[in-house]
């Protein structure tokens, strides 16, 4: 920088400077310091973190850069030409391929990869295109795998397929200085008519299961009503036949207590006597009933003597048969 065009100021007049207490300065830039500065500021180089820089010496490779700040000596005939990034990058490859019983796929590969910073220069020199390098070795393995499996063992077997399709990458592409880091199948998408007919295969197999279930639940069910009615009933045959046995042994005390209380009676005029009585009680019954039913039975002591009389003849005739 340097002084020039330095005078007087008159009284409001202005000589195009700066005021300094009656005298002007016009300072200017000195054209040769700045381009002097530019190009010192040219010879270096910044390279950011988990980044590399390739720097060539005319023309030609000389340097991987690590980050941080470098000297470039332009007048030597050094330039950066590139950076590549150390960072972990995602590719996803759609493929549609064809299964071993003719279903049509889409399989979705994701594929994880960085540069190695040891072979950053064959990174950058050896592959033009590594988002296509990389695709086109997933399309190769995946339409070669998937073809020789059903498509139920695509769906068992994907991680089979990324394990190969990882195996090759890392086989191919550790030459040009890449590494892959992990291989995903993270979709399988058969076509949407395929999809809807295993939907439905599935919904009716299914079915099918509930509805054996509910066979099964039903069957069980009568079998305990079944257990349940026969135990009631047989509950019931045991109430009954002691019942029975309570009235016979009754009877048993009542014509023996009678008996013996008066003498000159008869077994069989004990029993006239009690089968009379529960006569009338089964008519009392049959009266006071409001729900019964028109009975039409005869009265009066000879239907008296002629009902005791068919009851006696039916015991009879039952022991004989016995």
């Amino acid at each position: 920088m340097k002084m020039k065009g330095l005078g007087k100021m008159d009284d409001g007049g202005d000589c195009g400077g700066a005021n300094l207490g009656g005298v002007t300065a016009v300072v200017e830039i000195d054209e040769d310091l700045y381009s002097t500065t530019l190009q010192l500021r040219g010879m270096y180089g910044e390279v950011d973190q988990s980044t590399v820089a390739i720097k060539e010496q005319f023309g030609k490779y000389q340097d991987v850069l690590e980050p941080g700040c470098h000297c470039v000596p332009w007048f030597l005939g050094s330039q950066l030409v590139g950076h590549l990034s150390l960072r972990v990058q995602q590719l996803d490859v759609r493929c549609e391929t064809k299964t071993k019983d003719n279903v049509f796929v889409n399989v979705v590969a994701s594929i994880q990869y960085r540069a190695i910073a040891d072979k950053a220069n064959e990174a950058f020199y050896k592959l033009s295109n590594t988002k296509g390098q990389i695709q086109a070795y997933v399309f190769d393995v995946i339409r070669a795998s998937v073809p020789k499996l059903n498509l139920d063992d695509v769906f068992e077997q994907k991680n089979e397929i990324a394990k190969a399709v990882e195996e090759e990458l890392e086989k191919a592409m550790s030459a040009y200085g890449y590494e892959i880091v992990q291989t995903l199948i993270v979709d399988i998408v058969p076509d949407e008519h395929v999809k809807r007919a295993m939907n439905e295969i599935n919904a009716a197999a299914r079915m099918r299961v509930a509805a054996n279930e509910k066979a099964e639940a039903e069957k069980i069910l009568q079998i305990k009503r079944a257990e349940g009615e026969a135990e009631s009933k047989y509950l019931s045959g045991l109430g009954i036949a002691r019942q029975r046995q309570a009235i016979v042994d009754g009877l048993r005390d009542s014509v023996l207590g009678f008996s013996v209380n008066v003498p000159g009676t008869t077994a069989k005029d004990v029993m006239d006597m009690v089968l009379v009585t529960q006569y009338f009680d089964t008519m009392k019954e049959i009266g006071a009933s409001s729900k019964t039913s028109a009975v039409f039975i005869p009265h009066g002591p000879g239907a008296v003597k002629d009902v005791a009389q068919q009851i006696r003849d039916g015991l009879l005739q039952a022991s004989v048969q016995h």
